[in-house]
């Protein structure tokens, strides 16, 4: 998926189905759910791993391990939908991409944290915009800066369906928390979801890499 082609996209418009992506996201899910709950439970313990032993230092899990490691369930995500074979180690090779996942992931909540505390409105802008950011490079090739602009953009064509997909991603992950194990299986399925409507959204242009 080059540049030309997502302008493209960007100018002609696109439509995606929030109940759609969510169905998708549920059959990926399904295809390996051990490995995937596993994973977020690993996910979960490194992240209370520091919170608990190493407090002042928690803040390196966000900026420096969180995005990588999230980012495999895309990589996983893509396996599946093609119907590649996956094992437990492709859920890390977001750190294949380590970088660009880094400065995209600190970057992105700096703009969206300063978004907020001026005026709040841009924050969300920003915060539902860059929503496709780490797919873009990823699956595009994009560098970082691109990716989180190109993702801004094309979001931006239809901001509002995504606020609302958004705003249901975060429900059903709250709704984990309420049941705590609940969230093994709303944070894998949050990406596979969120992978589904990126799917959708390029499928004219999109290219596996």
């Amino acid at each position: 998926m080059n540049k030309q082609k997502i302008n493209q996209l960007i100018a002609k418009g696109y439509d995606f189905d929030i109940e759609e992506a969510f169905k998708n996201g549920w059959e990926l899910f399904k295809i390996t759910p051990l490995f995937s709950v596993g994973y977020t439970a690993f996910i979960i313990s490194l992240e209370l791993l520091f919170l608990i032993y190493f407090k002042e230092y928690a803040v390196l899990f966000s900026v420096f391990l969180a995005g990588p490691l999230f980012s495999g369930f895309y990589l996983v995500a893509n396996k599946l939908k093609h119907g590649d074979p996956v094992i437990y180690p492709d859920f890390f090779h977001g750190f294949r991409y380590y970088i660009p996942i880094i400065l995209i992931w600190l970057i992105g909540q700096v703009l969206v944290s300063v978004g907020i505390l001026l005026l709040v409105i841009p924050g969300v802008y920003l915060l539902v915009g860059y929503c496709f950011a780490i797919l873009l490079h990823i699956f595009a090739g994009l560098d970082f800066w691109e990716s989180m602009e190109y993702s801004r953009r094309l979001v931006t064509v239809k901001w509002w369906k995504f606020f609302l997909f958004i705003l249901l991603l975060i429900l059903i992950n709250l709704i984990g928390i309420l049941f705590f194990v609940g969230v093994l299986v709303t944070i894998p399925f949050s990406f596979y979801v969120a992978y589904c409507a990126f799917e959708a959204v390029t499928e004219e242009v999109f290219t596996e890499h």
